[in-house]
């Protein structure tokens, strides 16, 4: 004769189980933070969530690329106001030349001083090696300059990058003219200086002045025929009155160039705050698809510890149900 009776005990066993797998689910929930920490969790929301960490982290070069730029735009500004300011002493130098009686040797020493500093300025208006105020043999002065502003995901799944530009540097329309002064000095070989609105000679030769006034001539480009704006004893009143005009026209172009720059300044601020706001509605978009809900499973853990320790006291009753039952028939 035998017994076999552990339905009860099989019962037990069967809760105790799923109440474990359910209590090591919501400790890893615990642990790691996270509800859909790999695809097995939920196909659908971890594929979500692992395409947009994708995206969030090319957000986050984006931000740091607009972060270069808006320091390299902020060198740039801060040079042309440097120069803007210079250019205007030497304009107040000249119109002091023509005082009778004044010595122009002196006020042409200032002048040449002022002159040297407009270089020194321009040069010096880098970040991280790259000078927007310049040009220079490895640049094309009819190409804009571009810098990355936002990556755009498709709704058919192709992405692309928008790119802000440096809205005056457009292809010249018909012939070059004073206009196309987008920089402060243009030291292309390959040019005569016509694209730095401290180089170009097309202020003078639009104004019809006597000869091709420039304050200050390109490094490596073909400079003959050009005149650097100079005062000496034998200068005549109508001499500097066109130096003035050519450098009031040069202040003109170079308020429009300030002003560039300053208008994209503020674009990329405007676009880094949209940046950062997005990356951050980014981030938490995730975590409602994969992150835990921190009180919800701690109450959870809580809760099933209580049914571990009734399906541990529940099993503990039908063991000694069933050692009862088999005292009664240990003699027979």
């Amino acid at each position: 004769m035998s017994i076999y009776q552990r339905v009860s005990v099989d019962a037990a066993l069967h809760v105790l189980r799923d109440i474990n797998r359910n209590m090591t689910v919501t400790q890893n929930h615990i642990t790691t933070g996270m509800r859909v920490a790999k695809a097995a969790d939920n196909a659908v929301y971890w594929s979500i969530a692992t395409t947009a960490r994708t995206d969030n982290k090319a957000v986050s070069a984006i931000q740091d690329a607009l972060g270069m730029a808006a320091a390299t735009m902020g060198t740039a500004y801060a040079g042309v106001q440097n120069v803007i300011d210079v250019v205007s002493e030497i304009k107040a130098k000249l119109v002091a030349a023509t005082e009778d009686g004044v010595d122009k040797t002196k006020i042409n020493e200032e002048i040449k001083q002022l002159q040297e500093q407009l270089r020194s300025v321009s040069e010096s208006a880098t970040f991280n090696s790259d000078n927007w105020v310049i040009l220079n043999n490895d640049a094309t002065p009819t190409q804009p300059r571009q810098i990355p502003a936002s990556f755009i995901r498709n709704a058919d799944g192709t992405i692309s990058v928008g790119m802000l530009s440096y809205h005056i540097d457009n292809t010249p329309v018909g012939a070059t003219s004073s206009k196309d002064a987008r920089y402060l000095i243009d030291d292309r070989a390959t040019g005569s200086g016509e694209y730095g609105v401290l180089t170009s000679a097309y202020f003078a030769t639009e104004l019809g002045t006597s000869q091709d006034y420039v304050l200050m001539t390109s490094k490596n480009g073909a400079t003959a025929g050009q005149v650097v704006i100079s005062l000496s004893s034998s200068t005549t009143k109508g001499q500097v009155s066109e130096m003035i005009s050519v450098v009031d026209a040069a202040l003109t172009q170079l308020t429009t160039v300030g002003s560039a720059f300053g208008a994209l300044e503020k674009r990329i601020e405007l676009q880094n705050d949209f940046a950062t706001k997005l990356h951050d509605n980014i981030t938490g978009g995730i975590g409602r698809l994969v992150d835990a809900d921190m009180e919800e499973e701690s109450s959870k853990l809580r809760a099933l510890q209580t049914q571990q320790q009734l399906g541990l006291q529940s099993l503990n009753i039908a063991n000694a149900t069933y050692d009862t039952v088999r005292q009664l028939f240990q003699n027979f």
